[in-house]
């Protein structure tokens, strides 16, 4: 803990800098999500529905991702949205996960994700209590979410 003296005529004031923790808005989203999804990965309380290696992530996408650890990867993607900004559901994740459907010669449109995975993730959030359903709508973070990425969080070592 550092000590910060600052003296003004008669008077010495002591200040003491306390180390602040960190939280998810102050890491990198990149290191974030790989480190939660480890973590995810590795607690076990995550359950990984039997379809998780043939299913493709949207109607525009041709092939199912290459990763096998992509389902932990975009549920910690999804925790981190819904840590930062309250209020998303699955039609709003459709849209952030969706992208450019390549029609051959004809123009790209946009199109959006699947939802039954967005659906199914957030009912896995649920069920490990980080998120809840909002009155509002969509889901928010619980406050033993928020523990538990802040903690996530602070486990980055961030590179001077």
């Amino acid at each position: 803990m550092k000590t910060k003296e600052i003296s003004g005529g008669d008077d010495t004031l002591s200040c003491s800098a306390m180390a602040t923790s960190r939280t998810v808005k102050d890491v990198s989203p990149h290191e974030f999500v790989k480190a939660y999804s480890s973590h995810l990965k590795r607690s076990g309380k995550m359950e990984l529905p039997e379809w998780t290696d043939i299913v493709k992530t949207a109607k525009f996408k041709e092939l199912a991702p290459y990763d096998p650890d992509w389902y932990y990867i975009r549920a910690a993607s999804m925790a981190r949205k819904i840590y930062l900004r309250g209020g998303l559901g699955v039609g709003a994740f459709r849209r952030i996960y969706g992208g450019s459907k390549r029609n051959g010669s004809r123009p790209p449109h946009f199109c959006k994700s699947s939802g039954g995975i967005a659906r199914h993730i957030l009912q896995q959030l649920e069920i490990m209590n980080i998120v809840e359903i909002d009155t509002k709508g969509g889901r928010r973070i619980t406050s033993s979410g928020r523990r538990d990425l802040d903690q996530v969080a602070g486990r980055i070592v961030v590179a001077p």
